[in-house]
């Protein structure tokens, strides 16, 4: 069980911070444990933070400096350097009693804000040493929201090497492309963060720190805790799965309402469901192929979709996008292809799919189908709960009548796990090869096994030209034969194969 501590140096008005402890009693913590610790700044003791202490909670308020003003109004919060560096040490401290109590995770949150229930747990299942969950908030009335997130430096909103010049309208592309995506549910790297951070206990041992870098003049400790996690080789994830509400002036709160009704409705419905099975691909110029007929048929059994395109130069997202319509989709496109080393692909996928708190991860390939009957089976199995992992038999497809049942080709033979329910305690392993590296991690070995007679068509042979490509890819990356059989990939262009016709099962 992760131990977690969570903390919050407070200086808050009460009408705020009512709220933000109401969150925290709303948070889902079953199977994690969990600890409290308060830095009270406020210039009378806060009687909200002790109430909270007296709740049955493990909780430590720890009185703070009570030294300066801090001065917040309907503009903006206007933060002096004797402040910002007093909130440091709180939050250093905080990083100390982690780790000298031996907790997995510090959970550094600001009292201004409001999480969603589910904010804890899906940070934990990341398995990041460093990451934050996203908010936008106007930092004054008069912009645009933003995000408490950046990509480099002080607070670059977009990507850019450092040899690039850029014009003006590139900038303003790359800034909206960015804060695009992270209206998007999903886990991103980026150069900055705070305010909502999970820090692991290997992060802090580290030696993370929110100390001032004397020569740095960027203001703000949590620029300099960035600066120092990225030259101990940590790296920064933003998530916004789950974004909470921020009460940066207290004319928000007439807005909180809006987001309590939404969160929680939402949430009600999603837990009411069993046995949610969300399905991940990965898809590379599928368009024109099989993908659409792959995508119609799961969409009629599958609550959520996950789809990594590995650089498609065709219009295979799109195709994504449309067959998928109604459904909640992740779509990420990689920039640069890396079909040629196939783990770095499927861990990619793996960690995606991970990162929107699903329950069931089924992944199919884009060429592969279930049988029909599934459309009306699959959920029950899904509903199980003496097993993690549902294995199936894949059958290769010579064409659409028929199988091939030889030598080399007797992969329906066998059971081969399709779909595993995600478990975030978990420590998921890869086979560390760049062809035949396995779709899930290699360790799923360990986890509780169940066999179902449901079928699944491999479709990616049938055509003699997809057959040709495919041999021609595997001579060309593995001529050795070092990741699967070279008599197998010889076999591929066998003229006369054995066939077996394909007949329906009640």
């Amino acid at each position: 069980m992760k131990r977690i501590l969570i903390a919050s140096p407070v200086r808050q008005k009460d009408s705020i911070l009512r709220e933000f402890l109401w969150s925290l009693e709303q948070l889902e913590t079953d199977g994690l444990d969990i600890e409290y610790a308060f830095i009270d700044d406020c210039e009378v003791e806060s009687t909200l933070l002790k109430e909270f202490a007296s709740g049955g909670k493990r909780v430590q308020v720890i009185r703070g400096e009570v030294q300066g003003c801090y001065s917040r109004d309907e503009t903006t919060h206007h933060w002096s350097e004797d402040l910002i560096w007093r909130v440091a040490g709180y939050k250093n401290r905080f990083l100390k009693m982690a780790l000298d109590r031996g907790f997995d995770f510090l959970f550094l949150i600001d009292s201004d804000l409001v999480l969603h229930p589910k904010t804890l747990k899906h940070l934990v299942s990341l398995g990041r040493d460093i990451v934050s969950e996203v908010y936008f908030t106007k930092w004054t009335p008069a912009m645009i929201p933003l995000p408490q997130v950046w990509v480099a430096h002080d607070y670059r909103l977009y990507h850019k090497r450092r040899d690039e010049e850029l014009t003006e309208e590139e900038i303003v592309r790359r800034t909206q492309e960015f804060l695009e995506s992270l209206k998007r549910p999903g886990t991103y790297r980026v150069g900055g963060l705070g305010a909502c951070t999970l820090i692991s206990r290997r992060a802090i041992s580290m030696g993370v720190s929110f100390g001032e870098i004397y020569n740095l003049d960027l203001k703000g400790e949590d620029r300099h805790f960035c600066i120092r996690a990225a030259a101990l080789g940590l790296e920064l994830y933003a998530d916004t799965h789950y974004p909470p509400y921020h009460i940066y002036r207290e004319s928000d709160l007439k807005g909180l309402e809006d987001y309590k009704q939404r969160t929680f409705r939402r949430d009600a419905a999603a837990s009411s469901k069993q046995g949610r099975i969300t399905l991940a691909m990965l898809v590379r110029n599928e368009a024109g192929r099989y993908l659409e007929r792959v995508l119609d048929h799961a969409s009629r059994y599958i609550d959520s979709a996950v789809i990594l395109d590995d650089a498609s130069s065709d219009d295979t997202v799109e195709v994504c996008k449309k067959t998928l319509r109604g459904i909640p989709l992740t779509l990420v496109s990689n920039r640069e292809p890396m079909f040629h080393n196939e783990v770095v692909l499927r861990r990619q996928l793996w960690d995606l799919a991970a990162s929107t708190g699903p329950e069931w991860i089924l992944i199919l390939d884009a060429d592969e189908i279930f049988e029909d009957r599934a459309v009306e089976e699959i959920r029950s199995l899904a509903a199980g709960t003496g097993f993690d992992v549902l294995s199936f038999r894949l059958y290769d497809m010579w064409d659409e009548n028929h199988y091939r049942d030889d030598d080399y080709w007797r992969a329906h033979r066998y059971y081969r796990p399709f779909m595993v329910r995600y478990l975030p305690g978990f420590r998921y392993e890869w086979r560390e090869t760049p062809l035949h590296c396995g779709r899930f991690p290699k360790n799923i070995t360990e986890l509780r096994t169940a066999t179902s007679k449901l079928r699944v068509k491999h479709l990616g042979w049938i055509k003699p030209s997809d057959r040709l490509a495919k041999y021609r890819r595997y001579k060309d990356a593995d001529p050795l034969g070092r990741y699967g059989i070279k008599e197998q990939y010889l076999s591929i262009l066998d003229p006369k194969p054995n066939l077996v016709a394909w007949s329906e099962e009640p």
